[in-house]
């Protein structure tokens, strides 16, 4: 479950990038362009609940993007475990998404789009209480200096829900440069789970990436609301506890 910022997401995770109205920067970039990442994190956190069973986990993307008229298309891939904790099987997760990103003003940016996340033999579907796990959201954004509102909302079950149809997540955040190179990441979420209600909750993150020898590293705080009790692992942890996270992304 990708937020397209990266870190800022990584972020869910990684949540948009603002465009920049520097004319100059516009020209010396090319009409196509295509972009990769690769990368690894302490826990694999998606709207603060842990994916990768409080474990590290890989990942890695394409991007392809027109910079002449926003249009972009991506993947991205994570090893999970999630689904097998849940009863079915697979470990790895794959989105695939589509949009477009631009200016509303010369201070205001907006990126809309849909991201399905793909789960291979997830099996949730043969689990008593579960429906098939993938998923397909359509998501806008509004971003203005540092700061973005973006709303996702289903058009099928989320993410394993039975009748979970229309459930939304919103996502305020800040990702703000504090000179250095270095920049202060805030986020607070709300998740909601139609049909499914004391499975919604609310996550936040206190964050600060930097980019060192080429490669982004993000350290944060991320926590939840979500009930202990239902968003367990086998083994009885809670996957939305309040954990410091690590991670490191390369850009090629």
């Amino acid at each position: 479950m990708k937020k397209i910022l990266l870190c800022a997401a990584l972020s869910s995770c990684f949540t948009g990038v603002l465009l920049s109205s520097s004319v100059s920067a516009q020209e010396a970039k090319p009409e196509h362009e295509v972009s990769f990442n690769l990368g690894a994190v302490s826990d694999y956190r998606y709207r603060g609940i842990s994916q990768s069973r409080l474990k590290p986990a890989l990942q890695g993307g394409a991007d392809y993007v027109n910079n002449v008229n926003g249009l972009y298309v991506g993947t991205w891939l994570s090893t999970i475990k999630w689904t097998k904790d849940a009863g079915g099987s697979g470990e790895v997760e794959m989105d695939i998404y589509a949009g477009k990103r631009g200016s509303i003003t010369a201070d205001v940016s907006y990126d809309v789009g849909v991201l399905t996340y793909v789960y291979p033999s997830n099996g949730l579907k043969n689990v008593a209480g579960f429906v098939d796990a993938n998923t397909t959201e359509i998501y806008g954004q509004i971003g203005t200096g540092p700061v973005y509102v973006k709303y996702s909302h289903s058009v099928t079950n989320l993410f394993g829900f039975v009748e979970s149809t229309n459930s939304g997540y919103l996502d305020l955040g800040a990702n703000v440069d504090m000179g250095e190179g270095y920049t202060l990441n805030l986020h607070y979420g709300r998740q909601t789970v139609k049909n499914n209600t004391s499975y919604s909750y609310n996550d936040w993150k206190l964050g600060v990436t930097k980019e060192l020898v080429g490669v982004n590293f993000s350290l944060a705080v991320i926590g939840t609301s979500a009930d202990d009790k239902l968003y367990r692992t086998p083994a009885g942890k809670f996957t939305g506890k309040t954990s410091l996270v690590l991670s490191a992304v390369k850009a090629f």
